[in-house]
């Protein structure tokens, strides 16, 4: 399987990285910035939570600020949309990704997969097309008890020392969620070492991502 770099070390990498709630870009993206970092890309990140109110607006913050400590440039954007709701609040978010994309101009967009059960993600995809339509688009994949993995086409390996961070970071920052069944180490790692298989990681792990439209020359 040929590897594709999409920035080589010493390179610039402008990354626009978007989830739904606190925990999201950690679990569905967070092994692949922290190797990008790790091989000395350099990475400039816009981290956007459209849901941190609370509690989960500091775990938001606070793993933000660990996650992105290796990133030439980073800012980190909090919003106040309700959890849950967001297809019942197209007109104010529609309008909010009018206004990012006057503000950000990235390289990759990271957000949500399309197909995922959960209707804040699902929002936030369409959303994504709908502002984004000139960029590489990552599409994550969350594990829950819904069910939804499906079938991702692009593949980034992991390194062993990346997603041992990323779930340590997890792990710390996350306190409101680990209450929940699926919320443990053992799901993190079995997901990365799935991807891993699938795509001959080096190290046994990659992170796995939906990909609807690719030009390459």
């Amino acid at each position: 399987m040929k590897l594709l770099e999409l920035a080589l070390p010493g390179e610039r990498l402008s990354v626009l990285c978007l989830g739904a709630h606190s925990d999201d870009l950690e679990i569905g993206c967070g092994a692949t910035l922290l190797g990008w970092m790790e091989r000395g890309v350099q990475l400039e990140v816009r981290w956007v939570v459209l849901s941190a109110v609370g509690e989960r607006g500091e775990e938001a913050r606070a793993s933000a600020q660990d996650f992105l400590g290796g990133a030439a440039h980073s800012a980190v954007e909090l919003g106040q949309f309700r959890d849950g709701f967001f297809p019942y609040q197209g007109t104010e978010l529609k309008e909010w990704f009018e206004g990012l994309k006057a503000r950000v101009a990235p390289d990759v967009v990271m957000c949500h997969w399309r197909d995922d059960a959960h209707q804040d993600h699902r929002e936030v995809s369409k959303l994504v097309w709908n502002s984004f339509r000139n960029h590489i688009v990552l599409e994550y994949e969350i594990p829950k008890w819904d069910g939804d993995l499906g079938r991702p086409n692009v593949f980034i390996p992991a390194t062993r020392r990346a997603m041992d961070r990323k779930v340590e970071l997890l792990m710390r920052h996350f306190g409101t969620q680990r209450s929940k069944d699926w919320f443990t180490r053992d799901t993190f790692y079995a997901l990365a070492r799935l991807r891993g298989n699938e795509c001959r990681a080096p190290e046994g792990f990659a992170e796995a991502f939906h990909v609807r439209k690719l030009a390459l020359v």
